[in-house]
């Protein structure tokens, strides 16, 4: 994923990639501690840091609409604007690097989950600010494309927004760039500090060889994620948070700026790179539940439908065909 962003100071300190003026979409359409979420269906102020025990299991979107007789059911379940968003376009859906991008997030045979894990949070984390640096890039009026204006709340379109908690414990609403911005220091403080991401080179670190011990590697009272290579207990639910906190930044990047800047730079097809790289590391990893997806579900529907995704990943199966076919159907591709 190296050369992704090999364009991305060309571009920025240049003018628009696309050719003439900005076109317009051709689908047109107190101290702050930790992060929640508020959508319309739910709102929490449940304290990240704190224990709960596990909801009761339910069925992801995709999956309760897959119950659906039609592409086109399931996407009115989305409760989608129209025009449909330019991302949810297959012409625009496309990708700067060919091939099976599980071969990015198969874990090494000889690498321990918990280092794997890490990694990958380190990797997706250093992926995604590339792109934030790129909407607080300053535009001829001296502000940032992503200000108080133009994202006034941390949302994901119109059914979606996010909260921060206060130092009270408060949820509260925050101009998108000042919730970025804080979770970014939030992410940067969990990854520094040595007694979650532990940097000690004596450390062990061991992949379980059902060859040379029957020892079981499923989580328990005694045994954890990560337990083998030095990472604390919560280790792995902090990883989690973490990748819940990159997936909404993502999804505010694909709702509110999509078309202003990513495709006027040129820029859409690294975006869905990386994002597609993400969805399935964090899905192989039960980093992101299905229904946290929901925000981006309909173009992860069209990720499995346009092959992005291979049919033996998390990703294509927490997907709606149905719902992806008919957005391939509706750009004449199906």
């Amino acid at each position: 994923m190296s050369n992704l962003f090999s364009g991305f100071n060309a571009r920025l300190r240049g003018t628009s990639g696309k050719p003439g003026s900005k076109p317009t979409s051709p689908t047109d359409d107190g101290q702050l501690n930790s992060p929640t979420n508020l959508s319309q269906a739910s709102q929490s102020s449940t304290n990240l840091a704190s224990k709960l025990p596990p909801l009761p299991a339910s069925p992801s979107l995709a999956v309760s609409m897959g119950m659906m007789g039609s592409g086109e059911e399931a996407l009115g379940s989305y409760h989608l604007p129209s025009p449909l968003p330019l991302w949810l376009n297959p012409l625009y859906s496309k990708h700067i690097v060919k091939g099976n991008f599980m071969t990015l997030s198969a874990r090494p045979k000889t690498v321990e989950q918990g280092e794997w894990v890490a990694h990958q949070v380190v990797e997706h984390y250093r992926n995604l600010w590339n792109f934030v640096r790129v909407i607080y890039e300053k535009e001829d009026n001296g502000r940032a494309i992503c200000n108080s204006t133009s994202c006034p709340r941390m949302s994901a379109g119109m059914n979606h927004s996010y909260t921060w908690l206060n130092s009270r414990f408060e949820p509260i609403e925050l101009p998108a760039f000042e919730y970025i911005t804080l979770m970014q220091r939030w992410i940067s403080g969990k990854i520094d500090d040595t007694k979650i991401f532990p940097t000690e080179a004596s450390g062990v670190s061991f992949h379980h060889n059902p060859q040379i011990t029957s020892a079981s590697l499923v989580p328990g009272a005694d045994e954890w994620v990560g337990k083998r290579s030095g990472f604390p207990k919560d280790y792995f639910g902090i990883c989690q948070t973490i990748f819940l906190q990159m997936f909404r930044v993502y999804a505010h990047l694909y709702w509110a700026h999509f078309t202003d800047p990513f495709y006027h730079l040129n820029l859409e097809k690294q975006l869905n790179s990386c994002f597609s790289h993400f969805i399935l590391t964090a899905t192989a990893l039960d980093l992101l539940k299905p229904h946290e997806l929901e925000p981006m579900q309909p173009l992860i529907d069209l990720f499995a439908a346009n092959g992005t995704f291979p049919p033996e990943s998390k990703a294509y199966e927490y997907a709606n065909l149905k719902a992806g076919q008919k957005l391939l159907q509706l750009a004449g591709l199906a």
